[in-house]
């Protein structure tokens, strides 16, 4: 059946709106053809796609005010997008959107060492803020596992963690200031690197809104001195709930390792096809590591091995060289892109407390028999930040929807041992209806009032994080 094709006032307003923004940005900023427009029909959820209006990728802060305040005076939604690795939907567009794109942003614009800040633009990926300070002796601590491609806007805009939160935190920990331009064009700067603002903490505001405030176009990152040694660990264990058990105990300590990741069955044997690690054949594993000098090192494995050992596991390998090291994170940092060669799956990504662990990940085996779908987990135990993979085939009729269903009745779990629906991907799309799970009416009613003051005719990032009636009744208005 042939689509209809689009009235003659539909497209005399596109034919003005793209004028409009070819006026405001130079020749090759803006995209509207409909072939070149399917790269920003979907982001890394790619079970839903919607080509939009157009696309504009600007160089400046200044463009971006441009854009904006055009489409604010034309009444066009704006959908940001740093690289598109949202796992949520959080950067798909609706068709009657612009695609403000900021991949072309990827400046350092100021680093200062000494008082251990760097300033760079939204554009700019992850693993390269790190790399522009690593011949000082810096790093940017967050580290999500798509760090080599996704955006420090995309970061802040979601509040992303990575392996290394249980030590440094997430984005917020590490975020000093913005320059934030809002949906009238108005640009103003939140924070900085010079101590803690006066007034309103409007940049925890900003920082995990998910683009629905304002488009952030540069951000003052603080930077940490790269520490004396780090030496990781894995741990093999028998089964899913005496590895969560293992986790718990080490926190109950009060040891703080850099980082504790975990991984099941599925996930090891994919990555182990996939990227040959070397880890062991069991039912699940840890990733220990701690940082700090040699004899810190020591002391604080020593206590980690005692306490693993009570859960009998089937090995404690620690890393004796960096090529070691190297290979236990191999197979970690490479578990997203091995299990996407066992079909299509869908990532999540509720919190929980980590005492909750074993019985959670008990009830993801028993719910993943009840819907006849596999799961694997790959997350970072230490705060309980769950990302199960759940497997699926987009090919065959109903098992989208059935995976859909698994993945609510996950989050809802989350939300009922104390945790919360997201850690660090974002509500986006994927868990918009959700919200009222975790959230009564009168709390969304306080989060969608602060969306009227920042965006008060609801145009940045449409159809996200609220449910569907709420946020079209708020546009309506």
């Amino acid at each position: 059946m042939d689509m209809p094709l689009p009235n003659a006032g539909v497209i005399a307003r596109k034919d003005r709106i793209v004028a409009r923004l070819r006026a405001a940005l130079p020749g090759d900023a803006v995209i509207s053809a409909p072939e070149a427009l399917r790269v920003y029909e979907c982001d890394a959820l790619s079970a839903y796609r919607c080509p939009p209006l157009a696309a504009v990728l600007p160089r400046t802060t200044e463009e971006v005010s441009a854009v904006l305040r055009t489409c604010w005076e034309e009444g066009v939604p704006v959908v940001p997008r740093g690289s598109g690795t949202s796992l949520t939907g959080g950067a798909m567009p609706t068709a009657d959107a612009v695609i403000l794109g900021l991949a072309r942003m990827s400046r350092v614009l100021e680093t200062d060492v000494e008082n251990r800040f760097i300033r760079v633009e939204a554009g700019r990926t992850n693993l390269s803020v790190s790399g522009a300070v690593e011949e000082l002796g810096f790093f940017y601590a967050p580290d999500p596992s798509s760090q080599l491609a996704c955006a420090i806007g995309g970061n802040i805009a979601m509040n992303s963690g990575g392996a290394h939160c249980l030590k440094y935190g997430v984005t917020t920990n590490n975020l000093l200031g913005v320059r934030l331009v809002q949906m009238d064009g108005t640009v103003v700067t939140l924070g900085g690197p010079w101590g803690e603002p006066s007034g309103l903490d409007l940049l925890g505001v900003v920082c995990g809104s998910e683009g629905q405030l304002g488009v952030v176009t540069e951000a003052w990152l603080r930077i940490l001195p790269k520490p004396e040694g780090a030496r990781p660990a894995l741990v093999g264990f028998t089964s899913n709930e005496v590895a969560g058990a293992c986790v718990a105990d080490i926190i109950r300590a009060g040891i703080l390792p850099v980082a504790i990741e975990f991984m099941d069955r599925p996930c090891i044997r994919a990555t182990e096809a996939f990227a040959k690690a070397g880890y062991p054949d069991c039912e699940a594993l840890l990733i220990i590591e701690v940082e700090g000098a040699e004899a810190e090192i020591d002391e604080q494995l020593a206590r980690i091995r005692a306490i693993a050992m009570a859960h009998d596991p089937v090995e404690f390998r620690e890393a004796a060289n960096a090529a070691e090291a190297g290979r236990i994170w191999l197979g970690r940092k490479s578990a997203f892109g091995a299990m996407g060669q066992l079909g299509d799956y869908m990532c999540l990504d509720g919190t929980i407390p980590v005492s909750a662990l074993s019985f959670v990940l008990k009830r993801i085996g028993e719910m993943s028999r009840d819907f006849g779908l596999d799961v694997g987990n790959v997350f970072h135990a230490g705060d309980g930040n769950m990302h199960p993979l759940i497997l699926y085939n987009a090919n065959k009729p109903g098992d989208l929807e059935r995976c859909e269903a698994f993945g609510a009745e996950i989050l809802k779990l989350c939300v009922e041992v104390g945790g919360c629906l997201t850690g660090e991907h974002g509500v986006g799309i994927e868990k918009r209806d959700l919200m009222s799970v975790q959230f009564t009416p009168a709390d969304l009613e306080a989060q969608m009032r602060v969306k009227d003051v920042f965006d008060p005719k609801w145009l940045l990032n449409p159809a996200k994080v609220f449910p569907l009636g709420s946020s079209a009744e708020r546009r309506a208005e």
